[in-house]
């Protein structure tokens, strides 16, 4: 069933057979996207186009670390900055 216009009021109604919903007046409608979305780790031999930031890493304290930016969540908040140590490759988040 998909929302559908009924005069002044928004109903739902099947696509093929177009009967509406018995329960218009009590029908609450929402969008959701159930979309995931693919997050691609970068390829260290295209590295050397990233950003070079000072950060500690994690796994062994090296003090430099490449970085991009992924929009993980809705459009309305921050993206996600991934993080790669120049020296071991670990990959980690920053969600700051």
């Amino acid at each position: 069933m998909m929302p559908k216009k009924s005069g002044s009021k928004v109903v739902m109604a099947c696509t093929q057979c177009n009967t509406t919903d018995a329960n218009a007046d009590t029908t609450v409608i929402s969008e959701k996207s159930h979309v995931k979305h693919r997050i691609e780790v970068m390829d260290p031999s295209k590295e050397g186009k990233l950003p070079l930031t000072d950060d500690t890493c994690p796994k062994c304290n090296h003090k430099k670390a490449y970085y991009w930016l992924v929009q993980t969540r809705a459009a309305d908040e921050s993206a996600t900055k991934f993080m790669k140590c120049e020296k071991c490759e670990y990959t980690w988040r920053d969600y700051s």
